[in-house]
């Protein structure tokens, strides 16, 4: 009887709604409210500062991956290791090389959404190092002679002569020496180990061409971001460092991926 009885409140409750005009619908997606960061090559996580806070001051919880940048391996494994500890969905940020390590870990259970950020995209088999050449989208840095050094051991570096009009032109050209004069030396190897998976392949991206860029040829990226069928914004005359230099509009984009990528 009881049964019956309720089974007949939902009959009811469910006539008056159709008769209202409504229709039953499932609950909306809680957007993402956890960030996570990837900083690429020569550089540490401190850059996202500007957009870190921004983040933080709109109610997220933001994390930065400080990735060694000693192998692919190891990188990969730093940026899961903080994937690990969110406590719930979250938005995995790459920028430069870091596109690259969330192609890669990305694939984790707690990513809903990548976002690109100036930012290599490979596919399996595929390494940032060839992809320029390969498509015949060589970048302005790449064709110079002795831009980029490397270590008997090994490591790279963007000669200090060379960062501001290659890495940041559209920094304060304090900020950007202080920059080339504090760089994290990074394995040559990162840029050549090949892709084994690609997580844009099945999870929702987001993307910023910097116009202006000149360690990634911004035709690469809108090539990268084109195949991954990212939601793309373009940012005309910014520099490799865009998430610095355009840190509103770089935070922005985060967001409507936070806020988009469970729809």
């Amino acid at each position: 009887m009881l049964f019956r009885n309720l089974h007949v409140s939902f009959a009811s409750a469910v006539a008056i709604l159709v008769m209202l005009g409504g229709t039953a619908s499932p609950a909306l997606a809680v957007p993402a409210k956890n960030i996570v960061l990837v900083h690429g090559a020569w550089v540490d996580g401190s850059g996202w500062k500007p957009v870190y806070e921004i983040l933080t001051r709109d109610g997220y919880s933001v994390s930065v991956v400080q990735e060694p940048l000693t192998s692919f391996e190891n990188d990969v494994a730093a940026t899961k290791r903080i994937l690990d500890l969110q406590k719930g969905p979250c938005i995995l940020v790459g920028h430069s090389y870091g596109g690259s390590i969330i192609t890669a870990a990305g694939l984790h259970p707690n990513v809903v959404g990548l976002v690109y950020v100036a930012a290599h995209a490979p596919d399996v088999g595929e390494n940032e190092g060839a992809l320029g050449k390969q498509q015949n989208m060589p970048s302005a840095t790449s064709k110079q002679k002795g831009a980029i050094r490397v270590t008997d051991d090994g490591f790279t570096f963007l000669d200090p002569a060379d960062f501001y009009k290659d890495f940041a032109a559209d920094l304060p050209r304090g900020q950007a020496e202080f920059e080339s004069r504090s760089q994290v030396l990074t394995a040559a190897k990162v840029f050549t180990t090949p892709m084994t998976v690609a997580a844009w392949k099945t999870k929702p991206s987001w993307a910023i061409v910097a116009g202006a860029d000149r360690v990634i040829n911004p035709d690469l990226e809108r090539w990268y971001y084109a195949r991954a069928h990212s939601h793309t914004k373009e940012l005309e005359g910014a520099s490799h460092s865009v998430y610095e230099s355009h840190p509103k509009e770089v935070a922005a984009l985060i967001e409507e991926a936070a806020r988009e990528s469970q729809k």
